[in-house]
């Protein structure tokens, strides 16, 4: 199988993952806002640590490789600022009630754990499918970098797919819940929330057809470009994290909740990588 096959597999898998969190969705109870602190804050855990501890250093090394010690540190740099900058502005773009990486009001959780009413099957349909969509924008480059770390290390790959894939979790609960409780069907439920996750695969499914054009294989992608993707990729990661999911987290949870999960993801994805 080639490496770029595997990759492909890769993305995919966590992509699908949006659909495991709209099992997880149908299975907790409605009220308990605890487990979804933990989760994401776990998964903000997993992403900042692979940042810069896989995809930053990675980085830096290819664009040194291609460009010089001082020139290549500096482009590394300002490249993940560029990411960051990316992902701000794909969000600047999202209208913020529908999009899913804004924090929940008060009011609103309030509504989904039955303390309030909730808002009538078409507006619940509606916030379903745009948020769906806007998954669906920020799960692009997401697949573009589990594709592009695969090819450049398959460890590296596999530790990024599973942090995509535990970010998709929340992600699926977010598009599922609203759409199931607006038509009473899991099986529509289950579906918009695979169809958000299918942006990872069709992301990388570019990017492989983009360096098969460029570079005859994708698996000949030169270290400067490499470098490139990898510093606006570890970018877009640390900008989901921290403007997403540990927000997210402390909104949801009590305590230490956020805390907890967010260490507890830092140490799995460390043990993941001493043992690959």
């Amino acid at each position: 199988m080639s490496e770029a096959v595997l990759a492909l597999g890769l993305t995919a898998l966590a992509g699908l993952a949006t659909g495991l969190g709209s099992l997880v969705a149908f299975f907790v109870r409605r009220d308990n806002y605890r487990f979804l602190s933990v989760s994401t804050g776990f998964s903000a855990g997993v992403m900042l640590y692979i940042s810069f501890v896989g995809i930053f250093v990675q980085a830096e090394e290819a664009l040194v490789e291609g460009y010089g010690a001082r020139l290549g540190v500096w482009l590394n740099v300002l490249v993940f600022f560029a990411g960051i900058a990316l992902i701000a502005l794909i969000d600047a773009l999202i209208p913020s009630p529908e999009n899913p990486h804004q924090v929940p009001t008060k009011e609103e959780t309030a509504g989904l754990a039955g303390r309030a009413p909730l808002p009538s099957s078409t507006r619940l349909m509606r916030m379903g499918i745009l948020a769906a969509a806007a998954i669906g924008i920020h799960n692009f480059p997401e697949g573009l970098a589990t594709f592009v770390g695969a090819l450049r290390d398959l460890r590296l790959g596999v530790a990024i797919a599973v942090a995509v894939a535990l970010h998709n979790i929340p992600e699926g609960i977010s598009v599922a819940v609203p759409i199931y409780y607006a038509t009473g069907s899991r099986a529509k439920a289950l579906g918009y929330s695979f169809l958000s996750g299918l942006a990872e695969p069709l992301g990388a499914g570019l990017a492989w057809v983009g360096l098969k054009l460029a570079y005859g294989r994708a698996e000949l992608l030169p270290p400067q470009v490499m470098g490139f993707l990898f510093a606006g990729v570890a970018g877009i990661m640390v900008y989901i994290s921290l403007d997403e999911l540990l927000p997210a987290s402390r909104a949801y949870g009590q305590g230490h909740d956020s805390l907890l999960g967010l260490v507890g993801g830092m140490a799995a994805m460390a043990l993941s990588l001493l043992l690959t």
